[in-house]
């Protein structure tokens, strides 16, 4: 547990550092080299975890168990990856002058992402190795316009497409949708769900296995024995980690030589994307469309009056009202107290208990302006996506979590329609302190893509683990979300570049690091009277000495100066520490002890057998050439060390000479980035 910052004496010199405490009240200090590897612990709201024993294996054990199953989880993704690149795929053909014809007939402007991710999905249809490709995006970003080209694009070679959905309605709406984009050129596109009679289900399977039907909607019935395609030549996923893991199992067998194009609504935190690029191709669409409007959002006790003022509002501008009530046992006796005083209004009602089809005919209904209202309970918090509808008011919303209230608001402001979110609790006194909190946070951020950090926070921690292929939350859980993400990102370095090194031989080779500490007998460090609080200097220390390139320092000095002044002697020692940290990263060193007359720079342990084959002898001459009355070598127990004697006037002059002499080490090993 986080128990603040203190000045200690460490050596010669006084220094801040962090105080943590464990469970039998045991209490560690965190100096300044190690801020960067502490991490906050985030997860699913409402999890607290259990502090570890100082002193026992518990926290060990518990890394070890998860960095484990998820380097399990990371080989059967690169596994798949590694078949899929191996197989041989169809490779189609170049945009052919109807595809040029489709896009320009987009109605609105792609926006930069959206033109990026075409140009990707089309790379990897050109290639002869089968796509799999995942996109990444908000609802209502342009993810289904990427797939209509796709889906034209295969077609035009021969070749069938399906489309694989979650629920019903949005096979449908994915219906209409292609329909109106493909209705210039001759495809035949068909939809195959319970919304259709048995008779009709029947032709549409005889004609996919004649290639009379080019593009298939459907949901898992897709993937029935009875369906046989003539020649599938892509497979088109919406929102894959809905489907059960029966579905997931066929999807692979599937996947091995048919291209596949995945999409999701569900953000993928950006942390993973570099490393997860080794075992799935993934795009993402963060821009809006241009003319999208922020959601007005309103927090506000419920009052009658109100509500009906709100909803006659929408709809004598001809949309409709999503209201969510989510109670199901009281959600009957409220739609009655709701028609009580509009009896004039529609109101269609939906709830997860209801039978999969009442459901759908339900909400297909709405789909069709069967409904001016639709009160449901949050089940409608994914997959519907209906323009014409743009006030959404939820009763309670004191009950919701951060990210549900973001998703479900999400579902309004579809269009280039002014759209309201209108949050009701029972009174402001009423409601405790956090879910207050929630729903100011809520109603400041209603930009789009304003990156609503909080809400992103539970959503991108489903995101990682659905990536992963299977529910990790559990592991999350465990470790938290931050470390969860770095174990991640471990896990795929290491098997690309060992078990998996033949597959991954064009990529380049990750440069070396080392996690150098740096030990000095000054002071250094942010005076309090400089900047007096300490959330500021944590979050200053740690970003300093976790620096991954050098003009951060730069960013961070502008910042500091900006908001506190210039800069104080300790405080540009302090960042001069943390500069030489960086190169001696890139320089191999493992430690730099600054003592008053005398500077040793620890070299890797003797068992690094690749260093001293070649790093340490190429060094080795340089000093000879360059440096040869200064810097001298001494033998450790298992290592090397180099001695520099301190012949510096000034602190600031010894860091200066290890800074450039860092820099010419990482140089040589060309080991900069």
């Amino acid at each position: 547990r986080y128990g603040g910052l203190e000045t200690i004496k460490i050596g010669e010199a006084e220094q801040e550092s962090m105080k943590l405490f464990y469970n039998d009240g045991g209490v560690v200090y965190v100096n300044l080299n190690y801020l960067h590897l502490v991490k906050k612990y985030s997860s699913k709201e409402g999890i607290t975890p259990s502090l570890s024993t100082l002193g026992s294996n518990d926290w060990s054990n518990t890394k070890k168990k998860t960095k484990k199953k998820i380097k399990e989880a990371a080989r059967e993704l690169i596994v798949l990856y590694a078949k899929r690149k191996a197989a041989q795929g169809f490779a189609f053909s170049e945009d052919s002058v109807w595809q040029k014809e489709l896009e320009a007939s987009f109605i609105y402007e792609d926006t930069p992402d959206q033109a990026k991710v075409t140009e990707e999905v089309k790379q990897d249809m050109h290639a002869v190795s089968p796509m799999d490709r995942l996109v990444c995006g908000d609802v209502g970003f342009g993810k289904t316009e990427v797939a209509v080209r796709a889906a034209f694009k295969a077609v035009q070679d021969g070749k069938q497409v399906a489309i694989l959905v979650p629920t019903t309605i949005l096979a449908e709406q994915h219906y209409n949708t292609f329909i109106d984009r493909l209705s210039q050129f001759p495809v035949k596109i068909a939809a195959l769900s319970r919304f259709q009679t048995k008779a009709h289900q029947k032709e549409i399977v005889e004609q996919l296995a004649e290639a009379k039907v080019d593009i298939v909607i459907g949901t898992h019935r897709l993937l029935s024995k009875d369906i046989k395609f003539k020649d599938l030549g892509l497979l088109i996923i919406d929102e894959e980690h809905r489907f059960g893991v029966m579905v997931k199992e066929k999807l692979k067998a599937l996947k091995v030589n048919v291209d596949t194009l995945t999409l999701t609504a569900t953000p993928i935190p950006r942390t993973l994307n570099l490393s997860l690029l080794g075992a799935r191709d993934l795009s993402l669409i963060v821009t809006p469309p241009p003319n999208r409007q922020p959601i007005y959002t309103i927090v506000s006790t419920f009052d009658m009056a109100k509500v009906k003022t709100w909803i006659l509002n929408e709809l004598h501008r001809n949309g409709q009202v999503y209201f969510v009530h989510d109670r199901v046992q009281s959600i009957e006796k409220f739609a009655s107290y709701l028609q009580r005083f509009m009896p004039e209004i529609k109101i269609g009602i939906a709830h997860g208990q209801m039978k999969p089809a009442q459901l759908e005919e339900i909400i297909h209904g709405f789909l069709i302006r069967k409904f001016d209202v639709l009160l449901s309970t949050k089940i409608i918090e994914s997959g519907i996506d209906i323009p014409n509808v743009n006030t959404m008011i939820i009763n309670r919303a004191d009950r919701f979590g951060l990210a549900e209230l973001h998703q479900l608001r999400g579902r309004v402001g579809r269009s280039d329609r002014q759209a309201y979110a209108y949050f009701l609790i029972p009174s402001m006194e009423g409601i405790n302190k956090k879910a207050l909190r929630r729903l100011q946070a809520i109603e400041e951020f209603s930009e789009i893509g304003s990156g609503f950090n909080l809400a992103m926070r539970d959503l991108e921690i489903r995101g990682a683990g659905n990536l992963l292929g299977t529910e990790q939350s559990g592991f999350i859980n465990d470790v938290g979300f931050d470390l969860f993400v770095k174990m991640i990102n471990e896990a795929v370095e290491e098997l690309k570049y060992e078990e998996f090194k033949e597959v991954f031989e064009n990529l380049p080779k990750p440069q070396e690091r080392t996690d150098p500490t740096i030990d000095a007998y000054f002071e250094i460090g942010i005076p309090t009277a400089f900047m007096p609080d300490q959330m500021d200097r944590l979050s200053f220390y740690t970003a300093l000495f976790g620096i991954k390139k050098t003009n951060e320092i730069e960013e961070i000095k502008d910042e500091i100066i900006d908001r506190f002044g210039d800069l104080p002697v300790l405080v540009r020692r302090l960042m001069a520490l943390a500069m030489l940290k960086y190169f001696a990263s890139r320089a191999l060193f493992e430690r730099v002890i600054i003592q008053r007359k005398i500077v040793f720079l620890i070299l890797p342990k003797g068992a690094k057998k690749d260093y001293y084959e070649f790093r340490f002898i190429e060094m080795m001459r340089y000093i000879l050439e360059n440096y040869k009355d200064r810097i001298k070598f001494q033998q450790q127990k298992d290592s090397m060390k180099l001695v520099i004697e301190n012949r510096f006037e000034s602190p600031e002059k010894t860091i200066e000479f290890l800074l450039k002499f860092s820099k010419e080490i990482a140089g040589l090993f060309k080991n900069l980035d």
